[in-house]
């Protein structure tokens, strides 16, 4: 089973690249950390239609990484993987 998504939306698999240590070295509390802010688009929806029924196709494709607001999409867990919904 997958995960398809409908219109212009995407399904996007956060990174986990926030390490608890900072350059210098000092550990960072997990509290402290910001949440990811990329991830690796794992499904595209068809795209948006207009008023007049014009197709607009979607800007990014499957394994295009993108960066994305601190609380941006709606966050899914499917088959014990953490994804986000946005669109």
């Amino acid at each position: 089973m997958t995960m398809r998504p409908i219109l212009d939306h995407v399904i996007v698999k956060p990174s986990k690249d926030a390490a608890g240590t900072s350059a210098g070295g000092m550990f960072i509390p997990e509290t402290s950390q910001e949440r990811a802010a990329k991830g690796v688009v794992t499904a595209v929806g068809p795209g948006r239609r207009t008023d007049r029924g014009v197709l607009i196709p979607m800007t990014v494709q499957v394994g295009d990484v993108i960066h994305y607001g601190r609380y941006t999409g709606v966050p899914v867990s499917f088959e014990g993987q953490d994804y986000l919904i946005m669109r």
